[in-house]
């Protein structure tokens, strides 16, 4: 597949950087030294941890070679490591392993999420947050299509329920700290919404396809999106974009059976 473009994915800086910033308000670790970003991307959410943990090593972990030299130029006193998050194991124990809008990429939560539990030191934190939008329109919408058009899927698996993943990570020796919030994203139109998601949930789908199949593909794709988002009185759309957070922490506890 292509590599990521950074400029396309920070078109909607502020909105990605939102759920970032807030996942991160929610870490509680002020000692902490060792502290990794698990799918960096072009390091907005690195800037995050640099400016919440000045006195800790910080390591931004990606497999993309053009956001990794992104995030390089943008933070120099950081760390970058062109890394598998899948089998990822530092040398030292993580006081803080955070991952915003990366680990829903990956498959086996079941194997991911206790791996991820057992690189954290006593009393380190595991903060991740995941877009929950698999039922949203704008998904349901791309996988019609792709059906309609035979093109295939796009690779990416439904989350595990939140019950799901509090029993992996408690069972994995961590208190936990889960919840789900929705974000209504104000949207000058469908097409907006196709040049958010190009970025990301259409890459899998549109990587595969020449320049005519991808112009059917989003012909296709923004006829059912004008349906699905109808205008406000403004002018404007709303995309509803739901995201599930997880905060564990390890408690240094034999973890249960």
């Amino acid at each position: 597949m292509q590599d990521w473009n950074p400029a396309l994915y920070l078109q909607f800086a502020a909105e990605r950087t939102r759920p970032a910033a807030e996942l991160a308000a929610r870490i509680q670790h002020p000692e902490a030294q060792h502290v990794s970003d698990l799918g960096c991307g072009p390091g907005n959410s690195t800037a995050l941890l640099h400016k919440a943990f000045p006195q800790a090593t910080i390591t931004g972990i990606d497999n993309s070679p053009a956001m990794l030299e992104k995030a390089r130029t943008a933070l120099p006193d950081c760390q970058f490591e062109n890394a598998n998050v899948a089998h990822w194991q530092p040398t030292i124990k993580q006081d803080v392993i955070y991952a915003n809008a990366s680990l829903q990429w990956l498959s086996d939560h079941a194997q991911l999420f206790p791996h991820l539990a057992a690189q954290l030191a006593d009393n380190g934190v595991l903060a991740v947050q995941m877009p929950d939008n698999w039922q949203e329109p704008t998904h349901t919408l791309m996988r019609q299509v792709a059906a309609e058009l035979g093109y295939g899927d796009s690779g990416r698996e439904a989350l595990l329920s939140a019950q799901q993943y509090y029993d992996l990570l408690a069972q994995s020796g961590c208190s936990v700290d889960i919840w789900r919030t929705t974000y209504f994203h104000v949207m000058p139109s469908a097409q907006a919404i196709i040049a958010w998601l190009s970025s990301t949930g259409l890459r899998p789908y549109l990587a595969k396809l020449d320049n005519i199949q991808q112009q059917a593909f989003l012909e296709r794709y923004h006829a059912l999106l004008q349906q699905a988002y109808p205008p406000q009185h403004d002018g404007n759309v709303l995309m509803l974009f739901p995201r599930l957070f997880i905060v564990a922490r390890k408690t240094g506890g034999i973890a249960l059976s």
